[in-house]
């Protein structure tokens, strides 16, 4: 009997593309903030940061209020600003872009190389000017660029490398997680379509002391005491404030959700590979479907599933979408090109763009989720097996 015969029609409830994994151990650790009285950036979050940067194998950890406020402070720390070039892909969420305007630099897309969704090595000697500073490689929905290459370019040029790893928690590239950066840092997110969220959150990752220093600063107004320091003085201590900072804290409560989540996410990265797999057994032989791959120097910690549609299927994603949706299954269009929206927009980047432009118009992102289950799993292959056009 097949899977659709032995369920009813639809799910009573619509099957989501993300949901966030939070339980018991997470509320007890919130509440223990709150009742400590230290809620806003403190000790709690000074342990979130120890273990993540022991987690991911690099010397500091810097606890933010996003990942987009992270890649700002990067930049910053880079002391890139208006005039500079980095290039990036346009193949990425609008803050990849955003955080180099945001410092008065302007973005520099780089086509993808429609295998892995990432910045095609191949592609980037040809964008680089002389105002060009940095590389802001993303791993994209945390299938980790191909950072040899791109490390080697960089350094024939002398840029600096920022790692966009919003997704990539857990992933491995070359045998070590991404956060140990190949560059000068690593930049995470902990919004809850993440692996490992925080509801709101970012975290920076760096082996470079002097940069950590400054980043915490930065974070904090660029105060030259923490709270945490000024509260535990035994003597009485005034801060000073040497350049223009920012408020891009992260508080307690969400640092103490991190590290319960740190200390399940094994169990997190098991089942998401768990889940792929069954995707990618089942689908990969539909004709119109191409399923993810992964570079053999590559672990993928699956923080989406994505497929590309190829024929008449890929004219008719929207359609397909909505049967989807009208069985109860959620459904997302694939990643967004950035130079495509009024910002960033220009027909010179849609030429030179083929490989982006196609990714975004034909990709489709599936249902998964720590708690998401076979059953649920095999109603969605199944439904995609019979889809009628």
């Amino acid at each position: 009997m097949s899977v659709l015969a032995s369920l009813t029609d639809t799910p009573s409830t619509t099957i989501p593309v993300a949901r966030p994994f939070v339980g018991a151990e997470e509320e007890q650790a919130v509440i223990e903030v709150l009742r400590s009285g230290w809620v806003t950036q403190g000790p709690r979050v000074a342990e979130f940061e120890q273990k993540f940067s022991s987690y991911v194998g690099c010397k500091h950890a810097v606890g933010v209020s996003s990942c987009t406020t992270a890649l700002h402070l990067a930049l910053i720390a880079l002391n890139i600003g208006a005039g500079d070039e980095v290039i990036c892909p346009s193949l990425s969420f609008i803050a990849t872009a955003n955080s180099i305007a945001y410092v008065g630099a302007t973005p520099v897309f780089g086509d993808i190389d429609l295998a892995t969704y990432n910045l095609d090595p191949h592609c980037i000697e040809a964008l680089i000017t002389p105002r060009t500073k940095a590389l802001l490689v993303v791993h994209q929905i945390g299938l980790p660029a191909e950072m040899n290459a791109l490390a080697q370019i960089a350094q024939k040029h002398h840029l600096a490398i920022i790692e966009d790893a919003a997704c990539a928690i857990g992933s491995e590239y070359a045998g070590h997680l991404i956060g140990a950066p190949v560059g000068t840092m690593a930049c995470f997110s902990f919004h809850p379509r993440k692996v490992l969220t925080t509801g709101e959150g970012g975290m920076i990752t760096t082996s470079d002391t002097a940069i950590a220093e400054r980043l915490r600063r930065l974070r904090q107004h660029a105060m030259s005491l923490s709270d945490v320091a000024r509260h535990n003085a035994k003597q009485v201590v005034t801060e000073t404030y040497d350049e223009v900072g920012f408020n891009f804290r992260m508080t307690d409560m969400q640092a103490a959700i991190g590290i319960t989540q740190l200390g399940r996410l094994d169990s997190f990265l098991a089942r998401r590979r768990h889940l792929a797999a069954r995707y990618t057994a089942a689908l990969q032989h539909l004709p119109w479907m191409i399923t993810p791959a992964v570079p053999a120097n590559c672990r993928h910690n699956f923080q989406s599933y994505m497929v590309r549609l190829i024929g008449d299927h890929a004219k008719n994603r929207d359609a397909i979408m909505q049967q989807l949706l009208e069985k109860k299954i959620s459904t997302r269009r694939a990643i967004m090109a950035i130079h495509r929206e009024l910002p960033y927009r220009s027909p010179a980047w849609d030429r030179s763009l083929p490989h982006t432009n196609l990714a975004t118009d034909t990709g489709l992102i599936l249902p998964l989720f720590h708690q998401m289950t076979e059953t649920e799993q095999d109603y969605i292959i199944e439904s995609l097996q019979t889809i009628v056009l």
